[in-house]
């Protein structure tokens, strides 16, 4: 779902920067995910170009892959639509997907980003560990 080598690529080049971009993403993301559903609702085709074309943008700039892949076949059907003079409804599978790949984007990184979230461990060290969680 995440290409982390491009997340921490983005995390390294924005720098102090990161965290209030990263909320700019998820801001931004939120507004074209409804956009995106309420275009699809209305079966506006030309409405739904822009911001799955921003989402797929944003989305690839933090290695979200998965979550940019969807908005852009999101994006190529709204175009091709448009082109054809036909309703998006091919789009309709994945504008139901969309807002539940964005949620679970936006939940992987802010389990990387969030220093309050507990990093796993890993290994039968790590098991051994979780095993005794609560006792005396």
């Amino acid at each position: 779902m995440i290409d982390w080598a491009g997340f921490s690529s983005a995390r390294s080049e924005l720098g102090a920067d990161f965290v209030r971009i990263l909320g700019y993403f998820r801001e931004d993301g939120a507004k074209s995910v409804v956009a995106i559903e309420d275009a699809m609702r209305s079966a506006d085709a030309a409405a739904m170009v822009l911001p799955a074309h921003t989402l797929k943008g944003e989305a690839s700039q933090f290695g979200a892959d998965a979550l940019a892949d969807l908005a852009e076949k999101i994006e190529i059907v709204a175009r091709q639509s448009v082109e054809w003079r036909q309703s998006p409804d091919e789009a309709l599978p994945d504008v139901v997907k969309l807002r539940g790949l964005f949620d679970d984007t936006l939940l992987a990184f802010e389990r990387e980003t969030n220093p309050l979230v507990e990093r796993r461990a890993f290994g039968r060290k790590a098991e051994a560990a979780n095993q005794r969680f609560g006792q005396l």
